[in-house]
């Protein structure tokens, strides 16, 4: 199987000092586990033009995880005072404007601090024929003998799902209750991403809007859904709300208006906007219109406080940028913007494939309760937190996924009544990783990589998980007793594989994490044949 690469490599070969810069302190930690791995890391990788030198191997050692996994390349936080799920960290990766994941920043970084790594250039040649092809699959015995121990740690709890599947055939290799649903916690984002990548396409962008009615001086300040608009500086190539306040000022003054009534319209999504689980730092209510996720502590991941009414502030925080640029405007309230109302201004969020990727590696639950709600709207579904659910069963379904024992309540996974099983979890997977649909390749490309980015990038540093460096690509979860970990993994013989392990009744999530982690390192350790 050959996954077509998202950007050339010599796209990538500038950004090499500067990651180089950034990772340097961990490189001086991790060069001795990584380098048993560079070798098994270039012949996966390869790019199509050729193999790579030994000074650019060295360069680019504390980055192979960035290279490799999923077949296509491109933060676990304290777990909330209630328990619902993990606070996903705050560090993140920043997105190439041609593909990769920025992020933004992590949230108190200090002035000066290197900025995260770049994704890097999205390669996964050779994992189905030619001379250079890995080897056979994993053999279900030797494979079972390796894993089987590993899945009857304790500390784990008394419930488990595990899958694993050869991305390349398909075929199942390793199964223990593979079909039995249980709580996947945000494991449920994959499943969301495929869902409305394959609904609304992965070029597709939120739109948000300035509209005048006419006749009046009404501005009306109009939600397309973005839940990344942000009202920062320095956006970040997001869409900014300070960019729409210079377009809108500008347009204003071409019709010598410089006092106006403003308002604005969420009736994009429907339904009520708070989750089944109430008001709770990881989530803000779900609205079409919000600017920085509604935070009030000025971070960009994990939990924080959170505004009661996104919408109005970010309307607030929009007129006190026009007054800024020689606007009037009177204090917002709620409006629909009629058909008749002229566009005067717009922004867009980056292609939706950036933002699946950013949901994925900082597992981001506003953004994923947008993207249920922009797949009921791509299907012709009502976006609610009940639509947004239907519109995945059906678009997996149409998908021929194996959906028996799924059901799904929401698009974080937040919802502890949201049940899937491992067999489809590594189903999802394998298929983003076909070549029939390249529309899905950022499901792969966001999962975040083990000791460098996202969700994992401050685990696998024990003997027993350094293995997993790098060759891990994996969605976590968390929910109070529930712990999850799907994605990909290389093994040692070049082969891409899939897998997804669902556990549920451990009460100490630091050790069931740690026993997740040993698991998918044991795959990244073994060829199993």
């Amino acid at each position: 199987m050959v996954v077509p690469e998202l950007r050339a490599w010599r796209a990538a070969r500038p950004h090499l000092v500067r990651v180089a810069h950034a990772v340097r302190p961990r490189v001086a930690r991790l060069s001795g586990v990584v380098k048993p791995h560079v070798t098994r890391v270039a012949h996966a990788v390869r790019p199509r033009s050729g193999g790579l030198t030994t000074q650019q191997l060295t360069a680019v050692a504390a980055t192979v995880g960035l290279a490799l996994a999923a077949g296509a390349v491109t933060v676990a936080g304290p777990w909330d005072s209630t328990g619902q799920r993990t606070a996903e960290h705050d560090r993140a990766t920043v997105r190439d404007r041609e593909g990769g994941a920025d992020h933004g920043p992590r949230a108190g970084a200090a002035a000066g601090e290197p900025a995260p790594a770049p994704s890097a250039a999205a390669v996964l040649t050779g994992l189905g024929g030619g001379a250079n092809a890995p080897g056979s699959a994993p053999r279900g015995k030797v494979l079972a003998d390796v894993l089987d121990p590993l899945l009857r740690d304790a500390a784990l709890g008394a419930r488990r799902s595990a899958a694993v599947v050869d991305v390349t055939t398909g075929t199942r290799l390793y199964g223990k209750g593979a079909d039995d649903p249980l709580t996947p916690a945000s494991t449920t984002k994959i499943a969301t991403a495929v869902a409305v990548l394959s609904a609304a396409g992965p070029d597709h962008r939120l739109t948000t809007r300035a509209v005048l009615e006419p006749g009046t001086r009404e501005l009306v300040l109009v939600g397309g859904g973005d839940p990344t608009l942000t009202a920062r500086k320095q956006a970040g190539g997001w869409a900014g709300l300070r960019t729409l306040a210079d377009r809108t000022a500008v347009a204003l003054k071409r019709r010598h208006l410089t006092s106006v009534t403003l308002s604005y319209d969420t009736s994009l999504f429907k339904g009520g906007a708070l989750h089944p689980i109430g008001i709770n730092p990881n989530l803000a209510p779900v609205t079409a219109l919000m600017a920085d996720e509604g935070r009030t502590d000025g971070s960009t991941s994990g939990p924080a406080a959170r505004t009661a009414d996104p919408a109005a502030d970010a309307t607030r925080t929009f007129g006190d940028l026009l007054r800024d640029r020689g606007i009037t405007t009177s204090a917002p309230g709620p409006s629909k913007a009629t058909r008749r109302a002229q566009t005067l201004a717009f922004v867009q969020s980056p292609p939706l494939s950036a933002v699946v990727e950013r949901m994925l590696t900082t597992s981001d639950n506003d953004i994923a309760e947008a993207l249920a709600r922009q797949t009921a709207l791509a299907t012709g579904g009502q976006p609610t937190f009940e639509g947004g659910a239907a519109a995945i069963t059906t678009r997996l379904k149409r998908l021929g996924l194996p959906l028996a024992g799924a059901r799904f309540h929401d698009g974080s996974g937040l919802d502890r009544n949201d049940r899937l099983t491992a067999h489809l979890l590594t189903a999802l997977l394998a298929l983003a990783g076909s070549p029939s649909h390249p529309e899905l390749r950022p499901v792969l490309t966001g999962l975040p990589v083990a000791g460098f980015t996202g969700t994992l990038s401050q685990r696998y540093e024990d003997a027993a998980t350094r293995p997993g460096i790098g060759l891990v690509r994996a969605k976590t979860g968390s929910l109070t007793g529930v712990n999850t970990l799907a994605g990909t993994v290389v093994d040692t013989d070049g082969r891409l594989l899939a897998f997804a392990f669902l556990t549920g009744g451990s009460m100490d999530p630091t050790t069931a994490r740690a026993a997740l982690d040993r698991t998918a390192a044991a795959l990244a350790d073994c060829g199993c044949r």
